[in-house]
């Protein structure tokens, strides 16, 4: 079995969460499938084609996949602007005749694409944010949205998969035809994490390197409106004038979104913005120090497909302050603070009460924590589903 994975997302360089899903995902899958192929040598094996364009010479690790001999990775350099217009308006050039032939082509998100029709066709949803919240969107992506149409490839692949129920949910209700075809493959952090201390030289290290405050509540995410970061810096400026004995400062640590402007602003505008920093492009190996220096981790987004962030910070046992709203109550469970991501005034009391309550924090950092860190820990039993639903999809006529 041929399967052909489009492994575009990897071309912006951005560490983003469909970057961080695929990686996890596939990694794992690569090693079950090597396992497998080695094991039932009568069977038919498994091998991926990765797809990668970029039309300048990026320089992107794939070593990751690489490294197994039933991997390959084809990379092309046309324009994208002129490979997106063809394979939108010609449906040409076919990826599987360009890779040499499949059974199966993977997208781990939506993009533009064409196939033959011998070939199947599986694709991740990770949200349905472009449906809900289309003002949360530039007029550049929505209008790349409205070209990809989701609807369209949704409603023609073998098999979607999405990273939690929520999702699931939403993307029956939202594209009908699509029922009977939906799958979860759940998100999970990288279980490279839990590897330091409050005693690691590595802390100081990263400290040190961004001029991180002694005490700090954090937020991490992409930097952009539907994170509602300007609710959460109004409420952080909120805590400080009525609570003199609060001196954390706030740490937003990200990458850069569209629309920046609207955050900028407010943080240039906040009487406090000298106790406000804003951290971007964070590389992977520094994320679970800061998730292990800062006291309290907020994330008050509207819309969420999965939520990696906060489990994360489940994962370094910190206290957690997240919206009850779409898949975060999925990921975090009970063991985090639930607010209701419109109202200020929730987010404000929540931060106050963390701040100030030791027993509070010991509640939120207890070992239901450590309990919830193996939760979605579940790389193998993912990478078998896949692996599964590969077979199921090639099978169908």
């Amino acid at each position: 079995m041929r399967v052909g994975i489009d492994v575009r997302c990897f071309a912006g360089g951005k560490t983003t969460g469909v970057q961080q899903y695929t990686k996890n995902l596939l990694s794992e899958v690569f090693v079950q499938t090597k396992l497998s192929n080695e094991k039932n040598k009568d069977q038919e094996k498994i091998f991926f084609v990765l797809f990668f364009n970029a039309y300048k010479d990026v320089k992107i690790d794939f070593s990751w996949a690489l490294q197994y001999d039933h991997v390959e990775l084809k990379k092309f350099q046309y324009s994208n602007k002129l490979l997106n217009i063809s394979l939108w308006y010609f449906g040409k050039p076919m990826l599987d005749n360009l890779l040499g032939g499949l059974d199966v082509l993977y997208m781990p998100n939506a993009n533009f694409t064409a196939h033959s029709q011998r070939t199947k066709l599986i694709v991740t949803i990770h949200d349905l944010s472009y449906e809900h919240f289309k003002n949360s969107f530039s007029f550049k992506r929505k209008i790349w949205h409205y070209l990809v149409n989701p609807r369209n490839l949704a409603n023609k692949a073998d098999a979607i998969f999405t990273v939690s129920q929520s999702s699931r949910q939403d993307v029956i209700a939202s594209y009908p035809k699509t029922r009977g075809k939906v799958f979860v493959l759940p998100g999970g952090y990288n279980s490279d994490q839990n590897n330091l201390t409050r005693n690691s030289h590595e802390l100081l290290e990263v400290k040190m390197r961004y001029n991180l405050p002694s005490k700090f509540i954090l937020y991490f995410g992409t930097i952009e409106p539907r994170k509602n970061i300007v609710s959460l810096i109004q409420s952080y400026e909120s805590i400080r004038s009525k609570h003199k004995h609060i001196t954390h400062h706030l740490v937003l640590a990200g990458s850069r979104g569209w629309n920046m402007e609207e955050i900028q602003a407010a943080i240039h505008n906040s009487p406090i913005k000298e106790d406000i920093h804003l951290l971007h492009d964070i590389p992977n190996k520094d994320r679970e120090a800061f998730y292990i220096l800062g006291e309290v981790f907020i994330y008050p987004s509207h819309f969420e497909g999965f939520g990696l962030p906060p489990l994360e910070a489940l994962a370094s046992n910190k206290p957690v302050i997240t919206s009850h709203t779409t898949s975060l109550p999925e990921v975090v469970g009970t063991e985090a603070i639930m607010i209701d991501p419109t109202r200020p005034e929730e987010i404000e009391v929540a931060l106050h009460e963390v701040l100030t309550s030791k027993q509070l924090q010991s509640q939120l950092t207890s070992e239901l924590n450590e309990k919830k860190n193996t939760n979605f820990n579940t790389k193998k039993a993912t990478a078998k589903t896949f692996i599964e639903i590969l077979k199921q999809v090639v099978k169908m006529q």
